[in-house]
């Protein structure tokens, strides 16, 4: 069976919470559920994993090279733009596809969003498809094997 891990970066258990204009309705709990039920139709074991740090973000990261992961969905929030650090562990783990995905369109918000320093070490980005981009990475992340 296929492991996938999906890392969630600062504020995105905040979904349901923070600007629902934005980012939706839905609250974190729904958005487990949505990839729990995805993992299952692909049959795929699916680790979700939420940190607000930085740190923490890249011990996970750094851990999947070594405890069997084969593809990693990342929404690195806020950090996307600005985090070297998660960069860098992202490049390390250069034979497990990573896929970026953003719920909101971040080219069509402030100037700032529109950089990412992790995409340029990810093999693809799914930006403003809500929270059915993870799915759609996750189904992307099983078709690369086919």
């Amino acid at each position: 069976m296929k492991k996938l891990l999906i890392i969630n970066g600062p504020n995105i258990n905040f979904l349901g919470i923070r600007e629902k204009g934005i980012y939706g309705n839905q609250d974190y709990n729904a958005l487990k559920e949505m990839i729990a039920k995805k993992a299952d139709e692909l049959g795929v074991e699916a680790e979700v994993f939420q940190s607000n740090g930085e740190g923490e973000i890249i011990d996970r990261i750094q851990a999947a090279y070594s405890d069997g992961t084969e593809g990693i969905v990342i929404n690195p929030g806020a950090y996307t733009h600005y985090s070297i650090a998660i960069r860098d562990a992202l490049a390390s783990l250069a034979d497990i596809p990573k896929i970026e995905v953003h719920i909101s369109n971040v080219h069509t918000r402030e100037e700032f969003r529109h950089l990412s320093v992790t995409v340029p070490v990810c093999t693809g980005q799914v930006v403003g498809l809500g929270l059915n981009g993870y799915l759609l990475a996750m189904q992307a992340l099983c078709d690369m094997d086919k």
